[in-house]
């Protein structure tokens, strides 16, 4: 299967530039993977570029996570990273993501000086 980088993945989400969705569109109608740090970035820069709030990162991740020809890497921990983002928005999408790919992975707890990240279960604070 192909892989997408995050500016396709952005524009599928945010549709901006019609050239570059068709053109997106087009790429991954054949099936493409995403991984974890092209949805980390893409969460960031819809944040930080498009000014999306929370609410808005959660149902574009979700909006992925059911897209008939995009296959997330680890949806299922994608899916209980955007669970736990959608009740604590603060710890940003790309923390609730890191610690259920740990979690999938057994390698918990996490170690963070984060104070937030810091008081979720598998999470220790330096």
């Amino acid at each position: 299967m192909r892989a997408i980088d995050t500016n396709v993945l952005v524009r599928l989400v945010t549709r901006d530039d019609a050239r570059q969705v068709a053109a997106a569109e087009a790429f991954v109608a054949r099936g493409a993977w995403v991984p974890h740090l092209v949805l980390a970035e893409a969460t960031r820069v819809l944040s930080s570029v498009y000014g999306r709030d929370a609410g808005d990162i959660a149902v574009a991740v979700e909006m992925l996570l059911n897209h008939q020809d995009l296959t997330l890497q680890d949806a299922d921990a994608v899916a209980a990273a955007v669970q736990r983002f959608r009740k604590r928005p603060a710890l940003g999408f790309s923390d609730c993501l890191v610690l259920e790919v740990a979690r999938k992975a057994g390698h918990v707890p996490l170690g963070t000086f984060d104070r937030d990240l810091g008081r979720l279960d598998d999470v220790e604070r330096l």
